[in-house]
């Protein structure tokens, strides 16, 4: 089959390669996928340039891409609940991604079931965007009535959080360029924010909890918008201690994370605020209630522009420069492998 491989990490981002690679092996618990599309995310690039090694150190030649949306091939042993040609969608665990490839192999409790409305464009837009909006407002501790901000709440990750946040009562404020104003209204922003014509470090307090999706140089700002004890996820900063002890790692780890993120949990504990940073990890049954939530209020996914695999590296340059309005997106070829 063919596959977009990393055969070095590069600061500079470097070129990936699309080779031959055998099918990938199959475990008890796994499902074979046919992969029809994947999203192409900032992650991506954060992995060739090696800035995830601490949390995931990967093996060269390594198969690049997070998330997928195809068709069941086969199943393992083990499973339920999935069946050969159900449509799924899934982000793959962290220590074995490969979405960027005609079949991939998958822990059948990291997918769910595509709703049927959404075409494979579009699907393969969800996955990893939508676990992360619902496990940052689940370590926002965010419920019905809360103020939240969401910064630069134009792009992808925006049009999964928007809705997601509104489903749960939540009263949206985002900023970004006005050209995105009416889709994001659309989606269920309450208040939007011309970043051009209105700082909203100046015109915004006291909001209950803010999601950072533009990191350091920006983080000052969102604190000193935030509420006394008012909770911040980041998905661009730095990871600190908190983090790494949620998520399990060893002492060492848990101690080089603590003064990596130090400064932000200073500039948090000023005014008995909490700052959290967030890695996305799979989690079938949450894409699942994302799944259900989609085909209950027919929630459209946002496709900025379609790739072949073969231009899985104009896709992820496109994806480096910023700027777009939705997922940037490679089509795979699924020809029987």
């Amino acid at each position: 089959m063919k596959a977009a491989i990393l055969e070095n990490y590069s600061k500079k981002g470097g070129d990936l390669v699309i080779r031959e690679v055998p099918v990938p092996e199959m475990g008890r618990g796994d499902v074979l996928v046919n992969v029809r599309t994947a999203g192409v995310n900032p992650l991506d690039n954060m992995i060739i340039r090696g800035e995830v090694k601490l949390i995931t150190p990967y093996k060269m030649p390594l198969v690049m891409g997070n998330e997928f949306a195809g068709i069941v091939e086969k199943t393992g042993a083990d499973v339920t609940g999935f069946s050969a040609g159900d449509r799924v969608y899934g982000r793959l665990p962290l220590n074995r991604i490969g979405a960027f490839a005609e079949q991939v192999a998958v822990e059948a409790s990291a997918i769910a079931k595509v709703p049927d409305y959404l075409s494979d464009e579009e699907a393969a837009a969800v996955p990893l965007t939508a676990l992360t909006a619902l496990q940052a407002l689940e370590l926002l501790k965010a419920k019905a009535g809360d103020r939240l901000f969401i910064s630069g709440g134009t792009g992808s990750f925006g049009a999964m959080a928007i809705p997601i946040a509104k489903s749960k009562g939540l009263h949206v404020i985002t900023n970004g360029n006005a050209a995105g104003q009416e889709r994001v209204s659309a989606l269920g922003a309450d208040r939007f924010i011309d970043y051009k014509t209105e700082d909203y470090a100046q015109t915004l307090k006291d909001v209950d909890c803010v999601i950072d999706t533009l990191g350091d140089s920006e983080l000052p700002k969102e604190f000193s918008i935030l509420k006394q004890g008012g909770q911040l996820v980041s998905l661009r900063g730095l990871p600190n201690g908190e983090f790494a002890r949620r998520v399990g790692m060893p002492f060492i780890k848990c101690l080089l994370f603590k003064m990596a993120g130090i400064k932000y949990d200073r500039m948090a504990a000023k005014n008995g605020q909490h700052y959290h940073f967030i890695f996305v990890h799979e989690d079938g049954r949450g894409l699942q209630q994302v799944s259900d939530l989609f085909a209950e209020k027919h929630i459209t996914a946002s496709v900025d522009t379609i790739f072949a695999l073969d231009e899985v590296n104009q896709a992820l340059k496109k994806v480096a420069a910023g700027g777009s309005n939705g997922k940037t997106v490679l089509k795979i070829n699924n020809n029987p492998v």
